[in-house]
């Protein structure tokens, strides 16, 4: 049941996984989202994805079809600009994909063979791109005295896609930090500095607040350890043991379809 702080909640909902899996659209999520916009429920979609801009984000949207506005987007680059921006660190080594470059465009890039100076090592998802030469040029970058900011845009383990569970961000991450003794800066989930941005975005409090994703530690855990609470869905990277360990997700639903019935019977409830 929702207390009287919670009614009219806002929503964080995770995109991959939960409102589609790779470039396919989940069943049902389409109608879902249209019921939360009828009913006016403040919402942001906050995803962990490094590989794509913004704006092509929402070119992806309108492929499955919906859409959003750009200030509806959370993303880790995002945050990591001004992150970044705060810090006044103006020069980086960008091991990001190339399509999220343009989001970076206050920042000064390096080339990655360069010996050049940097004030920042940031570290996204490049997949199969990843190999010892470019995870070397990261490390060698980090050794640099003055040693540059290790940032990270998330910590994410692995992710479902088409043929199978595959390795994200955070294993390379954990490599750096333990080869050049440093620790990362984390501007996407499960970094609660992530969620602090979100609910600003959002305009709403950690206890008015629900996140909804398929990753039970860091969509689950990571919110509620944040005061807001989260709903597990069945879809995605979810699998039956997430359940058996210590987290305990606010609610579950078999995907983000069921959410409007939930909400409808759990305010009635309340």
């Amino acid at each position: 049941m929702l207390d009287n702080e919670t009614v009219c909640n806002g929503i964080l909902i995770d995109l991959d996984g939960v409102i589609y899996q790779s470039d396919r659209l989940i069943a049902g999520t389409v109608d879902a989202l249209a019921w939360i916009r009828q009913q006016k429920i403040p919402h942001l979609f906050v995803t962990n994805t490094t590989s794509r801009s913004r704006r092509a984000l929402l070119d992806k949207f309108e492929t499955l079809g919906f859409t959003a506005q750009i200030e509806e987007v959370m993303t880790p680059v995002v945050a990591a600009t001004q992150w970044l921006d705060e810090h006044q660190l103006r020069k980086a080594a960008l091991f990001v994909p190339s399509g999220t470059r343009q989001d970076f465009s206050d920042i000064e890039s390096v080339s990655l063979n360069s010996d050049a100076a940097v004030d920042a090592v940031v570290i996204g998802d490049l997949g199969e791109a990843w190999d010892f030469r470019l995870l070397n040029s990261a490390f060698r970058f980090l050794m640099q005295d003055p040693a540059p900011r290790l940032v990270a845009l998330g910590m994410t383990r692995y992710w479902r896609g088409r043929d199978g569970l595959q390795l994200d961000v955070a294993p390379f991450v954990k490599a750096l930090e333990h080869a050049a003794s440093c620790e990362a800066v984390v501007v996407g989930k499960p970094a609660p500095a992530f969620f602090e941005s979100s609910l600003a975005s959002l305009g709403c409090s950690a206890g008015q607040t629900f996140m909804i994703g398929d990753d039970i530690v860091g969509d689950i855990d990571a919110a509620q350890r944040c005061g807001i609470r989260g709903i597990q869905v069945r879809t995605g990277k979810f699998r039956d043991a997430d359940l058996g360990g210590a987290i305990k997700p606010y609610a579950l639903l078999d995907s983000f379809a069921d959410l409007p019935a939930w909400w409808t019977q759990i305010l009635t409830k309340s």
